[in-house]
């Protein structure tokens, strides 16, 4: 089947990969559909879509024909921030495994579904179990899929910048371990060539390793801070993560996501060619 003829339906299209998946494969060729539950969200990417279908991944019913003509589905759909009442299982879990049931009826041929870098080995992390839970139900389905492992987003780096601003970027542990982030467009990139590949799973990280004190120094450099990057001790942070999950076990949970990405490497195969620097100075400069 040629790309023009492919159609594509991205799920979490509003989102940080999400917009820039649905930009690349449209540049490519494809038929883009996008999924939301809010479409006008999609007002500043409108111009890479053909097509926009309202719905809710954790609502069946409304799932109803989202599928129909469609090919290849790709979801970054996931959940961070707390949005009524979901959980990381309703959404991360339960809402692409309602996505994939619909995919099947309608005969989609391939199911890209983005997880996260070293998931199996963290699966005492509610985020991280929701995600390879569902990975399980892929792999046992009769779809050809391929997931995909980033290590990190540039957006999630901006919390580094967010700190800067204000003078001090705080680190957990010696801030010492590697990682590699990759900016949007640059895993859009990787994600977008999954569509023809035959790969199953990949890991992926960008062209740059640094330590999370090297993150922090360069979002101080580009917020033009001459700012401390204090140390959180591991033990003080694994308390406030014990405390929080009492008060609210989504928030507590990604506190404990947060606190293992500082205190663990995360390097992976190297794509792309865009800078966190470069980034953080953008951020700025568009204030």
């Amino acid at each position: 089947m040629s790309t023009e003829m492919k159609r594509v339906l991205v799920a979490g299209a509003t989102g940080y990969l999400g917009r820039f998946v649905a930009k690349e494969l449209k540049s490519r060729g494809y038929f883009v559909r996008a999924l939301a539950r809010s479409p006008k969200k999609l007002d500043p990417i409108r111009d890479s879509l053909d097509e926009v279908v309202q719905a809710e991944i954790t609502q069946p019913d409304t799932l109803a024909g989202v599928c129909d003509g469609i090919d290849v589905v790709f979801s970054s759909v996931g959940i961070t921030k707390q949005k009524g009442n979901l959980t990381f299982k309703d959404v991360d879990y339960q809402g692409n495994r309602n996505l994939l049931e619909v995919a099947q009826r309608a005969g989609v041929k391939k199911f890209i579904y983005t997880s996260v870098f070293r998931g199996p080995n963290l699966l005492h992390l509610d985020i991280v179990k929701a995600h390879e839970d569902f990975v399980t139900v892929l792999k046992a389905s009769d779809m050809a899929y391929t997931v995909v492992r980033p290590t990190g987003f540039f957006s999630d780096m901006g919390e580094y910048l967010k700190m800067a601003r204000k003078g001090r970027v705080y680190l957990i542990g010696k801030g010492d371990n590697r990682i590699n982030p990759i900016h949007g467009a640059d895993l859009a990139d990787v994600c977008a060539d999954t569509v023809d590949q035959d790969v199953l799973e990949m890991d992926v990280g960008g062209p740059e390793i640094l330590t999370h004190r090297e993150i922090a120094r360069l979002a101080l450099e580009a917020a033009e801070k001459h700012g401390r990057i204090p140390s959180v001790p591991v033990w003080v942070m694994r308390g406030a993560v014990s405390i929080t999950r009492i008060f609210s076990r989504h928030q507590g949970e990604l506190l404990a996501f947060f606190t293992e990405a500082m205190t663990a490497d995360a390097v992976a195969p190297a794509m792309g060619s865009r800078s966190l620097s470069d980034h953080f100075k953008g951020l700025v400069a568009a204030g």
